[in-house]
């Protein structure tokens, strides 16, 4: 078959390859999946659209699926996301093909899914659904040749359970983001990590001593505030769930709505997989000098078109933060709104992507064994599958835990013991 390709520069893929290879040093749990896949070539025959963010980590994940036998493609879920030197490496170096350019138009992004779906995949890869939206409204002619998908996120497992409950889901999907190794960890720790990495490399500003609004309070939002306040923030979080928000106040951060919060604050950070989280009404009360951004998967959760309208200036003031001037008041946007941890920097360290791209890879295994039974719903991985991904990644740590005695597990299996 032949290679297909549009990238933005095929020279760039010797640095690409050298980088892949240094998060492959942290990906244990998948080097050990990608080396059963070469012998036993579960995906054998098997077309692969992936819509993913093209970085080092997601490029092992292709290198382990092409090993167990699929033939994929790769087109990007956000534009900003994508490392030029990491898509030329994945075509030059391992003939796998992709469609993604950093900063491409929102026309061209398009395009790419287009010609990830011309594949006429088996099985979907999506993270943020975009991919099997495009499947379902535009290419619904491929719909029947695709056995399930996957799903990465938890903005993409919204999206889909909103299909099912319209019974608008063609096929069966996976959401790996609700598998414990995915959420409690890349959730977690890596965005909390990472999306401190790009509002520092963004605008090395200073974390300790600054008042941080954290918009959502899921794994993200506690990741990110954990991280804030050890690095000296003075934390406030904003929930529209009675639940987390109670989490949040016993957790030790001050809560309160978005519209009591504006004043108070020098970063905002939106982490909530919704629309207008961040609107014109809270951006008229922030100070001179409010940053903004976003680590939640798209930027509709921040207003932009209403900034941009009534902003009676703009400009670029460092790489990817932009100011607008509303009156004498100026307020800075990281990453065009765009997923500041990806934008502004690397992503999540290739430690914790390990065991989400670890249960991506079995997922796809699963779908290919079992999708006759497969009903048009949204899945989640079995405990087994998290439970073995866990393990593995222990080991790797160097790390072991107790094993239940004999004694032990008749003693929770039954129930005349008593006390």
């Amino acid at each position: 078959m032949t290679l297909k390709y549009d990238v933005a520069n095929l020279k760039l893929a010797k640095e690409g390859k050298q980088k892949i290879e240094w998060a492959e040093r942290n990906m244990p749990v998948l080097r050990m999946i990608k080396e059963r896949f070469k012998k036993e070539k579960p995906l054998k025959g098997i077309n692969m659209a992936c819509c993913l963010h093209v970085t080092t980590e997601t490029a092992n994940l292709m290198r382990t699926l092409k090993d167990g036998g699929a033939n994929a493609s790769l087109c990007a879920s956000n534009p900003l996301s994508v490392q030029d030197d990491t898509a030329a490496a994945l075509v030059k170096e391992y003939g796998i093909s992709v469609f993604a350019i950093n900063g491409e138009n929102n026309k061209t992004y398009y395009r790419h899914i287009h010609q990830a779906l011309d594949i006429k995949p088996h099985i979907t890869m999506d993270d943020g659904a975009d991919l099997v939206s495009v499947l379902h409204s535009e290419r619904k002619e491929l719909a029947e040749s695709v056995m399930a998908g996957t799903e990465e996120t938890t903005t993409g497992v919204i999206r889909l359970r909103a299909m099912q409950a319209k019974n608008a889901l063609k096929f069966a999907v996976i959401a790996v983001n609700d598998s414990k190794t995915k959420h409690f960890f890349d959730n977690r720790y890596g965005t909390g990590q990472s999306t401190i990495d790009g509002i520092l490399r963004a605008t090395n500003m200073l974390i300790a001593g600054s008042t941080v609004v954290i918009a959502g309070y899921g794994w993200c939002g506690r990741g990110l505030a954990t991280r804030m306040r050890g690095m000296g923030a003075k934390v406030i979080v904003t929930e529209i769930d009675h639940v987390k928000g109670l989490e949040a106040t016993m957790d030790g951060y001050q809560v309160m709505p978005m519209s009591k919060a504006a004043p108070t604050a020098d970063l905002f950070v939106t982490v909530t997989g919704n629309l207008n989280v961040i609107r014109l009404e809270h951006i008229k009360k922030m100070k001179d000098g409010t940053i903004i951004c976003n680590a939640g998967h798209f930027n509709a959760e921040l207003d932009l078109p209403a900034l941009a309208k009534t902003a009676s200036k703009r400009r670029i003031v460092r790489p990817q933060v932009e100011e607008f001037t509303i009156g004498k008041k100026r307020v800075y946007v990281l990453a065009e709104g765009r997923l500041v941890n990806l934008a502004s920097a690397e992503g999540h360290p290739a430690m914790v992507m390990d065991m989400s791209f670890a249960n991506q890879a079995l997922a796809s295994e699963f779908v290919v064994k079992n999708h006759k039974k497969l009903e048009r719903k949204v899945y989640t991985l079995p405990d087994k599958v998290d439970q073995e991904i866990a393990r593995i990644k222990l080991q790797s740590m160097g790390t072991t835990i107790d094993k239940l005695t004999a004694d032990q597990k008749k003693y929770l299996a039954s129930w005349e013991m008593g006390t």
